[in-house]
């Protein structure tokens, strides 16, 4: 009876392999009948097999590799996309087609390879003082691929015209018009599996710990490194011959191991089998989704492998840390709070008086500043509103969840604001800000929501939580990556959303957006006593009188609210709704009413700095806000983390 249990997954996955195939091939045999002329036989030669056998190559690739890569550091989260290689290999792409564009095939995947090897390497680095922890690893990995997203993005918005191509390729689109990819991704396939397989004893030893592998003479940091390159080979190979296929490295390993692949060395040999069964039926479904290019399949994965990683979460043998609820307090925090409200008036001060010119840095003043005034007073202004919003949102999410490290941007609310205002923007076209600004609340409170019933039900820790909201936002930005690869109207207008331009706010704009400051932050004040009573518990709550469910979706609608506001302005990827908060709660500041003063403040001013660098750094020419808004906040939750 077991054997007959043993093998039943397998004759599912043998009928999926089927239907994949059968999908791939519909609509094209049909057209190979008895008056079938060059042209149907060269779209099957050329076209439909070719693609048949990409998808099955690529999908066997990238469980090899996520395989590789979970036993390599005994994480099962461990995959290209949550270890950051797939985004570094983009950025270095991007970067080679600028300053080499003439590189040929193996050019691109000797970028590719040492841009996913080097952002793999810098996570396992950030990630090393925990000893590698799997949900450390996981966030390090999220936070080096959105800055090398915002990079990447960055790269696209300044030569538009030359890279809006790598935007469209990164989707993961496996249409084919030969067997050239085919043979190089088999090529990789062929040698990683022979890799693959002598390392499988060496792997197997590991599994029982590193100092058990020791015992035995086993080189532990050899077979690592050994194994993680042979993965990163494996996913950058497939990048740079059809694109980002985001968490087929993720699922295909974990759904090997619930189909009875127990072994180090079973587990090697099913999960590229379940990787090619997965990416196949995934084109397949693809293709008859609209024209059949609607949606790129590397994005469809995405929808996929984050609900698996959510699903995944609560069932994993880690030990969350519990969050503290309180920051040891300060004698006296006024001080403090005149400090950071100094702070954010000097930042926007010096945005508004502070450039740079032919002749280096200057101060504008007088008729020079009267002739700046409406250029840079409605960036400065808007940055300084969204950085307050942000702030402020992330105090009230941190406070509801009782999560020192959450964030709008973290918990994939930022990236719900980006698929609601996608939906609008596709939906009603050139929409006007008030309903871009309804479809950008809407989105992130179905963001919030998702999370806060996932962590609800998982009762997840405070790490499992981020990381919860990492799958939310994979999931998120697959959508928006999705309407982005169509290359339509709305889709540079969604990729300059996505890094924060504000180079072309006008005047009403950045009114709206400080009036939306004013009029969304205000109500917080009448809400102090919720915010201060939430993070004690709900039985504490309840017995100080609140209605912790009513007060939970007030303040839930709020930050959403807040988050769409903001992210209209900065974009989704800033960090600073994480920093702000965190970074004066670290201070000593708990109570509620001076800690959203001093995160508002801190907010207001680390956009407003990070607008006065995105404007200054390379000028004349001008980079994202949203850019710099990550560098500073993804390098201040990589030091969170390693401090805990």
């Amino acid at each position: 009876m077991a054997e007959r249990r043993g093998v039943a997954p397998w004759i599912v996955w043998s009928v999926l392999a089927g239907l994949g195939v059968l999908l791939s091939l519909d609509g094209v045999t049909a057209r190979l009948g008895p008056g079938a002329d060059a042209v149907d036989h060269a779209l099957l030669l050329y076209g439909a097999l070719p693609r048949i056998a990409v998808a099955a190559l690529a999908g066997a690739a990238l469980g090899l590799s996520g395989a590789l890569m979970q036993r390599a550091l005994d994480n099962p989260l461990a995959e290209p996309s949550t270890l950051g290689v797939f985004a570094g290999a983009q950025l270095a792409l991007g970067v080679a087609a600028l300053a080499a564009p003439a590189l040929g095939p193996l050019g691109r995947e000797a970028a590719a390879f040492g841009g996913g090897a080097s952002a793999a390497a810098l996570v396992l680095a950030l990630g090393w003082r925990r000893k590698l922890d799997p949900v450390t690893v996981a966030l390090c990995g999220m936070v080096v691929a959105m800055v090398a997203s915002s990079l990447t993005a960055a790269l696209i918005l300044a030569r538009g015209d030359y890279l809006f191509a790598l935007l469209i390729w990164g989707g993961g689109s496996l249409t084919q018009d030969g067997w050239r990819a085919s043979g190089a991704i088999a090529t990789v396939l062929l040698a990683g599996g022979a890799a693959a397989f002598a390392l499988r004893r060496p792997l197997g030893v590991l599994a029982a710990g590193e100092a058990s592998a020791r015992s035995l003479g086993a080189p532990a940091p050899v077979i690592r490194i050994a194994a993680l390159g042979i993965g990163v080979a494996l996913a950058t190979t497939v990048a740079a011959e059809v694109g980002l296929i985001a968490f087929v490295g993720l699922a295909a390993p974990t759904l090997a191991r619930l189909s009875g692949a127990r072994s180090a060395d079973r587990t090697l040999l099913a999960a590229p089998v379940v990787g090619a069964v997965l990416l196949l039926l995934t084109d397949g479904v693809v293709r008859h989704v609209g024209s059949g290019e609607t949606v790129p399949t590397g994005a469809a994965t995405a929808f996929l492998g984050a609900p698996l990683l959510l699903w995944l979460l609560p069932r994993l043998v880690l030990a969350d840390r519990p969050a503290e609820t309180r920051a040891p307090r300060l004698l006296n925090v006024g001080p403090l709070l005149i400090a950071l409200v100094v702070f954010a008036a000097l930042a926007l001060l010096a945005g508004l008086v502070l450039g740079r010119g032919e002749g280096g840095w200057a101060i504008a003043t007088g008729d020079a500043f009267a002739e700046l005034w409406p250029f840079r007073a409605p960036r400065v202004l808007a940055a300084a509103a969204a950085g307050a919003m942000f702030g402020a949102a992330g105090v009230v999410l941190q406070r509801v969840t009782g999560n020192p490290l959450a964030g709008p941007e973290v918990l994939g609310v930022g990236a719900g604001a980006g698929v609601g205002l996608a939906a609008i923007l596709l939906a009603f076209g050139g929409a006007g800000l008030p309903l871009q600004m309804a479809g950008a609340a809407l989105g992130a409170l179905a963001a919030l929501g998702v999370m806060l019933l996932v962590s609800g039900r998982g009762r997840l820790g405070p790490e499992r939580m981020l990381l919860a909201g990492a799958g939310i936002s994979a999931l998120c930005l697959a959508g928006l990556n999705a309407v982005i690869a169509t290359g339509s109207p709305s889709a540079f207008a969604l990729l300059a959303w996505m890094t924060g331009a504000t180079d072309a706010v006008s005047l009403p704009q950045a009114a709206a957006a400080c009036a939306a400051a004013l009029v969304l932050t205000a109500p917080l004040a009448a809400m102090l006593r919720w915010l201060e009573t939430l993070p004690l518990g709900d039985a504490t709550a309840r017995s100080l009188g609140l209605d912790v469910a009513a007060t939970r979706l007030a303040l839930t609608v709020l930050a959403a609210l807040l988050t769409g506001a903001a992210a209209l302005v900065a974009g989704p990827l800033s960090f600073v709704g994480l920093v702000a908060p965190h970074a004066v709660r670290a201070a000593g500041v708990s109570r509620a009413g001076p800690h959203l003063i001093g995160a508002v403040a801190v907010g207001a001013g680390l956009m407003t700095i990070a607008d006065l660098f995105a404007r200054t750094v390379i000028f004349p020419y001008q980079l994202p806000l949203g850019l710099f808004a990550s560098l500073i906040g993804g390098a201040y939750l990589v030091v969170a983390l390693g401090r805990r």
